[in-house]
């Protein structure tokens, strides 16, 4: 199955600790998994940052919204037990528990609410608003709105890539092999020669900072497919250039002709389409910058671990 949303897994958790011992989280985290019966693959999911178990981030969010709601309690770092609350709940036999629920109780109406004042505060048993009715955690909607946010930016990069000229675009292609580390990252380590649509050499970059290898490049600032025909041709320059190596970018996309072709030369031949060369280019900062600084800050267990 699916791994659930956050609110499907406030009551399994809830039920977890129906005896009332102090339970570990993480091996109640090992026993809902086993519940919901997740794939080895399902639960070693990561959330889009790459820094948090999806499952996991799931079920310390289900556990904060409980815990804020004063259903369950954290006796000891790492360690989770239900509240007479909790155990109240459980004794009403829902068949789910929601953010909407949870916003019966004032404590967690402090919680979502900000601790509002009394003349502005949601008094116990008034509905819940609907916006609060989401299916992804606070950890998910940041990572889901930076990648969106990241798509678009990638998307604008590649149109500003195609409205360039021709020349600009080859140094572009230089300058991005150079910031990807090759050469050494040294700015005469890559240069831009030829012309565009020649079916030669558009750039030539060093692999290695004493320059023992070259790599060849070709840029096609095209709206068109790439087929084939052209990729037999950038391997004839090659061939002529007795080079071994060489990277096709264009702004457009390859058949899968061209892919196999490349994929089956003798010599080392590497595709970058338009979405992965701008992609690369937001990712090694070549033609954007940072526009805002989030800083997302935790507990630090380390500090209070002799309290």
């Amino acid at each position: 199955m699916a791994i659930p949303d956050y609110e499907s897994l406030m009551l399994p958790l809830l039920k977890q600790l129906a005896d009332g011992s102090v339970r570990v989280l993480k091996d109640v985290i090992a026993a809902l998994a086993d519940e919901c019966q997740l794939t080895a693959e399902e639960r070693a999911q990561l959330l889009p940052s790459g820094g948090t178990l999806t499952f996991h981030s799931r079920v310390g969010w289900a556990k904060t919204y409980l815990k804020k709601a004063g259903l369950l309690t954290q006796p000891k770092r790492g360690m989770v037990q239900i509240s007479a609350a909790g155990t109240e709940v459980l004794a009403e036999n829902l068949d789910a528990l929601s953010t909407k629920y949870l916003y019966r109780l004032e404590s967690f109406q402090d919680f979502r609410n900000g601790n509002p004042s009394a003349e502005g505060e949601t008094k116990a048993g008034a509905s819940a608003p609907v916006s609060v009715e989401v299916d992804l955690t606070p950890d998910e909607v940041m990572d889901a709105a930076f990648e969106k946010s990241r798509e678009a930016l990638a998307d604008d990069v590649l149109e500003r890539v195609k409205a360039c000229s021709p020349s600009y675009f080859e140094r572009l292609v230089v300058q991005l092999l150079i910031k990807m580390g090759y050469g050494g990252s040294r700015e005469e380590a890559g240069r831009a020669v030829g012309k565009s649509g020649d079916g030669g050499i558009d750039g030539i970059i060093n692999e290695d900072r004493l320059g023992l290898d070259a790599i060849y490049l070709q840029a096609k600032r095209w709206e068109g497919v790439v087929g084939r025909p052209e990729i037999m041709k950038f391997v004839g320059a090659l061939a002529g250039q007795r080079a071994s190596k060489g990277v096709f970018i264009t702004t457009s996309w390859y058949t899968q002709e061209a892919k196999d072709y490349a994929a089956n030369s003798q010599y080392k031949v590497v595709l970058i389409d338009g979405p992965r060369l701008s992609d690369l280019m937001i990712e090694h900062d070549l033609g954007v910058s940072v526009a805002a600084t989030y800083q997302l800050k935790r507990i630090d267990s380390d500090f209070f671990a002799d309290e």
